[in-house]
């Protein structure tokens, strides 16, 4: 196959910008022309040197590439495709279009060929952005059968990496959901996140990230979750979808557990303004940063006597 011949090839894209004097337009020409040398050791001399080229090759390739001789085509779409790993972001996006042209013209014969050498391109890049998540903290998991399919990562307090790091994130295939706990990201980051297509959640708290940063998300994912809190957290859930604010389980050693707070509690307003929900009180919650001391009012009882315990407190919230 194409891409699993001349590993030697692919490697030589590591000798890209090593200091070698600029190709000339001839000497483009006279290798592009030698792609076709009956010669083995021709073609592959014109290959390693086209590599060494960069980017004074890659239009004359990208012209050659749609020729209907097979053999130079197919040898120059191998040839781009060592020039996709440059670090050259100049080099790799020429490349990268260099391809996608010649792979949207299906009427070539290295149309195929080309498309090829970018889905193999974006696996490598997807394969390699993972293990360096994974490596630096990050918790990658893939979406239950009874959901809609996808990959989730989770970046928490166990985050090695730095906010430059979060550009992998770009690189993952099929990603579905997002959650970044108490780690900051910066404009760069929310770019990332904001180009991801078919991304279904993203969760951000704690990160830095305001309302101006869920409204731009929101704008570019409408028909994603997006969930961004200052990184207040109390330390309860609760099963209920409408109706009455109550606590089903409170987290040992939480906020919400040193202050006292039980299972079948009611939360009924917070700093004063009344809880209608646990969705209202998880919106509230939001906009609490960690160490923020806020006012819970709750009622506590009603069982088998029906008598209420009507108790205010003020509770820390931890961090994400």
């Amino acid at each position: 196959m194409l891409f699993r011949a001349r590993a030697h090839l692919w490697s030589a894209a590591a000798w890209i910008g090593g200091g070698l004097a600029m190709a000339t337009g001839g000497e483009v020409a006279g290798w592009i022309d030698q792609l076709a040398s009956p010669q083995f050791s021709r073609r592959e001399a014109a290959a390693r040197h086209l590599v060494q080229a960069g980017l004074p090759a890659i239009g004359p390739l990208r012209d050659a590439i749609s020729s209907d001789d097979l053999e130079v085509a197919s040898r120059g779409v191998e040839i781009i495709g060592a020039l996709l790993a440059s670090e050259d972001a100049a080099v790799a996006d020429a490349a990268k279009q260099a391809l996608e042209a010649c792979a949207a013209d299906e009427s070539r014969a290295a149309s195929r060929l080309a498309a090829a050498a970018l889905e193999f391109h974006v696996l490598g890049l997807a394969e390699q952005a993972r293990s360096t998540l994974e490596a630096l903290g990050a918790v990658l998991r893939e979406r239950p059968l009874l959901e809609r399919r996808g990959l989730e990562i989770e970046i928490n307090a166990s985050w090695r990496g730095t906010t430059a790091d979060l550009r992998h994130l770009g690189r993952l295939r099929g990603l579905s959901a997002v959650s970044i706990h108490g780690v900051p990201v910066n404009d760069a980051a929310l770019e990332v996140l904001a180009g991801i297509e078919g991304l279904q959640r993203v969760d951000l708290f704690g990160t830095g990230a305001g309302r101006e940063a869920a409204q731009m998300l929101a704008r570019r994912h409408p028909d994603a979750r997006i969930d961004v809190r200052k990184g207040g957290r109390l330390g309860v859930s609760s099963l209920a979808f409408g109706g009455p604010c109550e606590i089903r389980t409170v987290e040992p050693g939480s906020a919400a557990d040193q202050a006292g707070l039980r299972s079948g509690d009611v939360v009924v307003s917070i700093n004063g303004e009344p809880v209608a929900s646990f969705d209202e009180l998880t919106v509230r919650l939001g906009d609490c940063a960690p160490g923020e001391v806020v006012r819970l009012v709750v009622v506590r009882g009603g069982g088998a006597t029906g008598d209420q315990e009507r108790i205010e407190c003020e509770v820390r919230l931890d961090a994400w």
